[in-house]
């Protein structure tokens, strides 16, 4: 059964772990994000958020701790006026497919402005045709296109044991020529997250069991900068381009 979640309105006082940095390529959008500009400057953002477990916080210490509601936080807080809403649309174990049908879903029940798409490691995972996964984010992200909705995709987070068990180099390419070919923004999670890990700046997969917690919010933390970071960017490209 899918999980609709509903994010809390603001991050505890003092709660959010110590940011990360990474190089600054690795937060460019490269592409305009005109809706959620216009939405902003409306004074309402509808985001929605798809994924499987990372999107809806396993391992973390609780509600307010997995990214999208740290991100919900950063936005809210950089646009107080605006009315900002950051909503959670996943399962375990769902692949691009069953991903794209629950956007359809939400999508067709609340306006939404901005889509946040994680996908790929499912696929990979099982070894699911590239093709495949490639059809169905061409169809979908087309779809948004014509609604008017923007689009951020989100490649795998990064893992030994991934890279070990699966051959993630071809979702992860497919993932940056559907975003190119697209022009939607890409958040490189694999990329963000082996830099943190090499510069030891956080490591789930090798913290002791009981900073495991602490571990996971930490990366939550710095996932939730990196896509507000982004989300800026693509902003910044949407008034540029307004403004020519």
């Amino acid at each position: 059964m899918a999980l609709l979640v509903a994010l809390p309105p603001s991050l505890a006082a003092g709660a959010a772990p110590p940011a990360c940095t990474e190089p600054a390529e690795l937060l460019e959008a490269g592409a305009p994000l005109p809706a959620t500009l216009r939405a902003l400057r409306a004074g309402t953002l509808r985001i929605l958020v798809i994924g499987g477990v990372s999107v809806l916080g396993a391992g973390t210490s609780g509600p307010e701790a997995p990214w999208p509601a740290r991100l919900q936080a950063l936005l809210r807080e950089r646009w107080p006026k605006a009315a900002i809403e950051v909503a959670v649309r996943g399962e375990r174990g769902i692949n691009t497919t069953e991903a794209s049908a629950l956007l359809a879903t939400e999508l067709a029940r609340t306006p939404t402005q901005l889509v946040l798409w994680a996908t790929g490691t499912f696929s990979a995972v099982r070894g699911a045709e590239v093709n495949d996964m490639v059809e169905t984010l061409n169809e979908r992200l087309e779809a948004l296109k014509a609604a008017d909705t923007d689009a951020v995709l989100i490649d795998p987070q990064f893992s030994r044991f991934l890279r070990a068990n699966a051959n993630i180099d071809p979702y992860l390419e497919a993932l940056r020529l559907v975003a190119a070919a697209h022009q939607v923004p890409l958040l490189q999670r694999w990329e963000l997250m082996r830099h943190w890990v090499e510069t030891e700046q956080v490591d789930v997969e090798r913290a002791p069991k009981p900073q495991r917690v602490a571990a996971t919010d930490r990366l939550n933390a710095c996932l939730a900068a990196a896509m507000a970071a982004l989300l800026r960017d693509g902003l910044a490209e949407a008034r540029e381009g307004a403004a020519n």
